[in-house]
């Protein structure tokens, strides 16, 4: 806009461009300004290469506020990702599990894969997935006698609502008397009181693996392997939103579509619709 005003009055390139004077002045007023975040650059890219890339944006926020005044965690964030820094540690493969916050449940599914009935046995699990330095977090419930996904979710982070929003679309899969084992391992998700709260509430009986046994919670690894070998491994994400609609494609795919030997070569949905004509 700055090139056109000699050709143009500027209040027809405001309007044109839809922007108020105070926004033009405002920018015009930082680009005359310089960059005022040159010496705190430099300030970062120092700390940074004194320890060989192994600092993450918060580590070097710490160590700049030992140094002078401290500058907050978003901002140093922000320059460093404008920088092109990243620590290049190499990222630990996530875990729900944070110790004991919480009543730890008995595992009443003792490796029993097996149901005979929807909706008498539940499994699930958290996993994360990671695009272009992005995660995306998926849970799911899994039941033992369709293998049918009963319920998901997704979301960036892996806060309480994840699991909480899941449970309430499982619950609506319910009907009266329906009262499951829902297994799962003891991430922290699972030891919270409003967890254990909402299974009480609804009749659902929690049962959970011994500490660090996965075989303990061998079906829904299972299908969380096969999400990642069908899917995830087998094409590529330009972003998360992209990866989020994917698995939401594929879900409803191994839903519906995929057949399983050990369904009689139905699928899930298909398998779970005979004990509804029963």
């Amino acid at each position: 806009m700055l090139e056109l005003r000699a050709q143009y009055p500027l209040a027809r390139l405001l309007k044109a461009a839809g922007l108020p004077s105070s926004t033009f002045y405002y920018q015009l007023k930082v680009l005359q300004a310089g960059d005022r975040d040159h010496d705190l650059k430099a300030s970062i890219q120092q700390v940074f290469e004194a320890h060989k890339g192994r600092y993450g944006y918060r580590r070097v926020t710490d160590d700049l506020g030992t140094q002078g005044p401290r500058v907050n965690h978003k901002r140093i964030q922000r320059l460093m990702q404008e920088m092109g820094l990243k620590s290049c540690v190499r990222v630990k493969r996530f875990r729900t599990y944070r110790g004991e916050c919480g009543r730890v449940a008995p595992n009443l599914l003792d490796r029993q894969f097996e149901a005979q009935q929807p909706n008498q046995k539940w499994v699930t699990d958290v996993t994360e997935f990671k695009v272009k330095d992005q995660k995306l977090y998926l849970s799911t419930v899994l039941d033992l006698c369709t293998g049918e996904i009963v319920a998901h979710e997704m979301a960036r982070r892996p806060v309480f609502a994840l699991v909480t929003n899941m449970l309430d679309k499982a619950f609506e899969r319910l009907t009266p008397g329906d009262q499951p084992v829902l297994h799962s391992d003891q991430g922290w998700h699972y030891q919270m009181k409003g967890y254990q709260h909402r299974l009480e509430q609804r009749g659902v009986r929690q049962s959970m693996s011994r500490k660090g046994n996965c075989l303990d919670n061998a079906a829904m690894e299972s299908f969380f392997g096969t999400l990642k070998a069908e899917f995830f491994h087998l094409e590529k994400f330009d972003s998360v939103e992209q990866l989020e609609s994917g698995v939401n494609r594929y879900i409803h795919y191994y839903n519906h579509d995929r057949i399983k030997l050990k369904l009689k070569g139905l699928s899930p949905a298909k398998y779970r619709a005979q004990f509804c004509s029963a």
